[in-house]
């Protein structure tokens, strides 16, 4: 055996897992992505996706997804920077950045594409990139790549940032990144606070919002609009393959900024285009989005009905108060096996476990759509008061 594989060879937890039978990975989906999906032959309920608004086997949207491949065909071939440009792709970056309120926009192939290249091309030697130590992984990854100086703030927590802007230089350029709602706890970011402190400081902010899109804001627009400070923030993020049911993401914010991505940013230059297919996904979904408000209403109907029988039946949820709902287990293996069992009972969620968050933060991932009924819901909660019971997590 070579070294390398001899090195990779000493990894062996997911052998240890499948050995226990709690491994709970790759579960293979034999249907559409819907609130109810076929696995090995059996319907169980879907509360693990991340398709808030529903809309992933809207009709519309699939029938525009269709008709962009018989007049464009498959892909593009290319990067945006050379061939890979559509008419729709620059239809689709006008109408992005008129919904969440900038200037322009820029699509790019993946929301993780997004947030690598834009995170690592915007500062440079002597500046400062602050995050939230909950910040995705993708914001992570920028920051890494990225020449300027990296500073980690407690999560959420604004004495911890204020610390950390004081260290800064103040004539060096200040970027604070964070999620908008936080994608394995749920909670939503103190918006108001970080752009009070980056007017203080002198900073920039940019907020990720592919977990508050379809969610926050007037017609799904984010947590900058739910708050009011749209204006206020620097640059938007939106990943396509959440509430958009498509696939890429976005960047939004002014000119002089998009200016210098489009021509520097490594993950948008030399990738290619987002298809044709995905691209009519998300402006019929934007369509959607826009003249169907209830189904955001619904939404946040099952939400409440959720979290109120999650906590009267006394699990613990955190500080959520979101479609994420988290339910904390602190310990890995009864994550998988909880994971396990609950698929059993016909429920599909998803297991989270370090490195994703610190190993006593272990948790089980919740999350609704707003195509779930009250019924469904029902479902859910009495087979996870069964789980959970079983293994003494609640009364």
């Amino acid at each position: 055996m070579k070294l390398l594989q001899s090195k990779l060879a000493q990894y062996t937890e997911p052998q240890k897992a499948k050995a226990a039978g709690i491994y709970p990975y790759f579960r293979a989906i034999s249907s559409e992505q819907d609130t109810e999906v076929i696995i090995n032959g059996r319907k169980v309920l879907m509360f693990g996706s991340n398709c808030y608004t529903g809309l992933v086997n809207h009709p519309k949207i699939k029938q525009a997804a269709i008709e962009a491949i018989q007049k464009y065909g498959t892909g593009c071939a290319g990067s945006p920077f050379l061939n890979g440009t559509l008419d729709i792709h620059k239809k689709l970056e006008r109408r992005l950045a008129d919904y969440v309120g900038k200037e322009d926009a820029m699509v790019y192939s993946t929301g993780f594409g997004v947030n690598l290249g834009v995170v690592s091309t915007l500062t440079g030697r002597g500046d400062y990139i602050l995050c939230d130590e909950q910040d995705h992984a993708s914001i992570v990854e920028g920051r890494r790549l990225a020449f300027s100086t990296p500073l980690k703030y407690k999560h959420n927590d604004m004495a911890s940032l204020e610390a950390q802007l004081k260290r800064c230089e103040p004539d060096r350029v200040k970027l604070i990144v964070t999620d908008g709602v936080f994608s394995m706890e749920g909670d939503v970011c103190n918006l108001p606070d970080i752009v009070d402190l980056a007017h203080k400081y002198d900073a920039c902010v940019m907020v990720d919002e592919a977990h508050s899109i379809g969610v926050f804001g007037e017609g799904g627009r984010g947590v900058c609009n739910h708050f009011g400070l749209a204006d206020e923030v620097d640059l938007i993020m939106g990943t396509f393959s959440k509430s958009f049911a498509s696939l890429g993401g976005f960047i939004a914010t002014d000119e002089v900024i998009t200016n210098f991505l489009r021509h520097h940013s490594r993950s948008y230059i030399f990738t290619a285009s987002i298809t044709p297919a995905s691209t009519a996904a998300v402006n019929a979904a934007l369509d959607i989005m826009l003249t169907e408000p209830e189904r955001q209403k619904h939404l946040w109907d099952i939400t409440h009905y959720a979290l109120d029988g999650l906590r009267e039946m006394g699990c613990e949820i955190g500080n959520t108060s979101t479609p994420i709902i988290p339910l904390y287990i602190r310990d890995n293996n009864k994550t998988f096996a909880i994971t396990r069992d609950l698929l059993e009972e016909g429920i599909f969620v998803n297991p989270v476990v370090s490195p994703a968050v610190a190993a006593n933060d272990t948790l089980i991932r919740f999350s609704l759509m707003a195509t779930h009924t009250r019924e469904q819901v029902t479902t859910a909660l009495e087979k996870i008061q069964k789980v959970f019971r079983n293994y003494g997590l609640i009364p």
